[in-house]
């Protein structure tokens, strides 16, 4: 059971009905319930690790809060031993065979993986650490804190929730709003448009490439590739869509994790727009604790390579693909950054306006272009494999490919190569109008029938044109898996 799928929205509909008719003291009861529920139809064999993460967590954050009235040192030694404990299950199911095989050259050990383990978990460390700091207190009612942890919107693909910005909007209860439900309902229906009409599209087209790379060569990687930069980004943010929107029929607002990223100029900035709550994350309980850019730059660059090799660890280490991909990224910065005056300088010599279109165009096709090579290493099995590709890519020339019949040989016929760029070019078009002003908004101050058709409109266009039904399968969504 998924967001994709019927029985999800069944289930959905049940624990919306009980959450409206229960009295508004008791209704995160019914989300408790509803977490739980959904959490054992989707991964019981995971269900396990999650209490368990949920009840050390629950007791070290409360030992935490009860000794930092005492003394910090005490306290922060329980709580070091508190997050140990609380990462043990994420190392051991994302490093352990790379270790293992690698480090250890033994046989590789097999794990239960609970789904969404890398999101809860980081969820919790930031919560013993704001307990720590004095930022929260701690939630002495058990119950109430496992829903906290497991609430079924964000428990697989986030984002991940701080518990100042989500813990009262669940114990409160909320009242039925319908300005709230609209907005939820709008965001679900991007999400599936999102999902069933580019990232799903585009998937088919990654997936014969990059499963056969013995076959294909050069400009046909350049195309897998720039698709599953755009697959990885609708996937995730049609996920965090969905999520959000199912939050909102609550009257629950979850918060952003995407912020049109490819609008970026720069890689530092890209990383402040994708993936948001995992950078904040990194930022407030790696990056600053570490000194962040407070002792030099030196000291800030190390800095950054460690947040970045975390990030890397995070997304898990086999084959050290990941690991160099985050090593990438924190290089980027770097560079970046050393290069930001000589760069003015060129532009200013080359005559571009400060801030202009031909100076932002080019230095957002920047950003996707180095973004893109580093996903080439993101995606592969083993660097052996990752650099493969970008040699095949620099060295093979046949861009002819993009004028005859060959991209009709990846899995789409012409008039769904015409469906996906052009749902690309619609995705383009409303982030940049997104930049300017919340489109959701607008919607909702149409006049009734302008709404209906446009929501009837993408319905429609969603069930016609949408890859899923028969001879697909609805992908499943790509961060579920880290």
């Amino acid at each position: 059971m998924d967001f994709v799928s019927l029985n999800f929205y069944i289930f959905l509909a049940v624990i919306l009905l009980l959450y409206y008719i229960f009295p508004l003291r008791k209704r995160w009861g019914i989300l408790l319930v509803g977490s739980i529920a959904f959490y054992a139809f989707v991964s019981l064999e995971g269900l396990a690790v999650l209490f368990a993460v949920v009840l050390v967590s629950y007791l070290f954050a409360v030992a935490v809060g009860a000794l930092r009235k005492k003394g910090k040192f005490l306290a922060g030694l329980v709580l070091f031993f508190g997050i140990v404990l609380v990462l043990l299950p994420l190392l051991a199911v994302k490093n352990s065979a790379f270790v293992i095989e690698n480090l250890l050259k033994g046989d590789t050990t097999y794990w239960i993986v609970p789904l969404g383990l890398s999101f809860f978990t980081l969820q919790v460390v930031a919560y013993l650490v704001d307990v720590y700091r004095g930022k929260i207190k701690a939630q002495k009612n058990l119950l109430k804190y496992t829903l906290f942890v497991s609430f079924f919107p964000q428990i697989i693909q986030g984002p991940i929730p701080r518990y100042e910005q989500l813990g009262n909007q669940l114990f409160d209860g909320q009242l039925f709003e319908p300005r709230k439900v609209t907005k939820g309902l709008q965001l679900m229906l991007w999400g599936f448009f999102l999902k069933f009409m580019i990232a799903d599209k585009a998937a088919i087209v990654v997936n014969t490439v990059f499963g056969n790379q013995e076959i294909y060569a050069g400009t046909y990687f350049w195309v897998a590739g720039c698709l599953y930069v755009v697959q990885l980004y609708t996937d995730f943010l049609a996920c965090v869509c969905l999520a959000q929107g199912i939050a909102g029929l609550f009257g629950i607002r979850l918060t952003d994790n995407f912020r049109q990223p490819f609008l970026s100029r720069s890689i530092k900035e890209l990383w402040g727009r994708w993936h948001i709550t995992l950078g904040a994350w990194l930022r407030d309980y790696i990056y600053i604790p570490l000194g962040g850019n407070r002792h030099g730059k030196i000291r800030k660059y190390l800095n950054l390579i460690v947040v970045f090799v975390i990030s890397g660890i995070w997304h898990g280490a086999a084959g050290m693909t990941y690991i160099v991909w985050g090593l990438m990224q924190a290089i980027y910065q770097l560079v970046g950054d050393l290069t930001a005056k000589p760069k003015a300088k060129l532009y200013e010599l080359m005559g571009f306006e400060k801030d202009g279109a031909c100076q932002k165009l080019i230095q957002r096709a920047g950003v996707f272009f180095w973004f893109l090579i580093s996903v080439m290493i993101f995606r592969a099995s083993t660097m052996e494999e990752g650099i493969s590709v970008l040699r095949s890519m620099f060295t093979v020339f046949n861009p002819w490919i993009l004028f005859d019949d060959s991209l009709f040989t990846l899995g789409l016929e012409w008039k769904e190569w015409v469906v996906l760029i052009s749902s690309i070019l619609l995705l383009i078009k409303v982030s940049l109008t997104q930049e300017k002003m919340c489109i959701r908004n607008w919607v909702l101050r149409q006049p009734l029938i302008v709404r209906w058709v446009l929501y009837i409109g993408i319905i429609l266009v969603v069930v016609v044109f949408g890859t899923y039904g028969y001879g697909f399968n609805a992908q499943d969504f790509i961060y579920g898996g880290f």
